[in-house]
């Protein structure tokens, strides 16, 4: 039995393949091309979610069970692993897990997409660009003072936190800002990139544009 994993190119769906592999979850990759014009998703997503959207998984032992949206798969797979990579014990710690959590899609990558599209719109978006760009660096900032503290998002160890957050401050990297004048954060992603769970996830998955 397994895990299918609907895997989409250049996508927030790699942190699964990550969390599967370092949970060592037995696990199926189904990969999925973008379109190379609007860079959408396929059709083909939409008979797995009506939403068409990458991550998705199937649990076969679940009876096929579907679950959509990173963070509800990746709390979904620290239950179906007992807890490991889940919430540490101590109080202070694991609030800090749950806001991580939450924050990579709830606060860091709207301002990220906004970049992103406004990048592929001529004349106005190069203006436009000008005001985001402040915005995200406060996020980046602040993302450097709290790693400057520990080595991990949450704690001392690594977290469900820390896979949520690695998409976004990947994308930082590629096309927002994110460099060596914030070198923890720079650490941290080496340090992640290092991981044979994370390279092996990277293999199974194909070629992926932010690591």
């Amino acid at each position: 039995m397994t895990i299918i994993v609907h895997h989409l190119e250049n996508s927030r769906s790699q942190r699964v393949l990550w969390m599967l592999e370092e949970l060592g979850l037995p696990y199926e990759v189904r990969r999925y091309e973008r379109n190379p014009k609007t860079m959408l998703a396929p059709p083909e997503l939409r008979r797995v979610h009506p939403l068409g959207k990458s991550p998705v998984i199937e649990d076969t032992d679940e009876n096929g069970r579907t679950v959509a949206e990173t963070g509800a798969i990746v709390e979904y797979l620290v239950e179906k692993a007992d807890g490991r990579l889940g919430p540490p014990p101590h109080r202070d710690a694991a609030l800090r897990y749950r806001f991580w959590l939450h924050y990579a899609e709830g606060s860091l990558m709207p301002p990220l997409l906004v970049k992103l599209v406004l990048n592929r719109i001529p004349l106005f978006g190069k203006a436009a660009q000008k005001r985001i760009q402040p915005m995200i660096d406060v996020h980046l900032d602040y993302i450097e003072a709290e790693l400057k503290q520990r080595p991990w998002f949450a704690g001392d160890q690594l977290t469900a936190a820390d896979v949520m957050m690695s998409f976004p401050l990947e994308a930082a990297r590629s096309r927002a800002g994110l460099d060596a004048s914030r070198p923890a954060t720079i650490a941290w992603l080496e340090t992640i990139h290092a991981r044979p769970a994370y390279r092996t996830a990277l293999a199974k998955g194909g070629p992926y544009a932010y690591a």
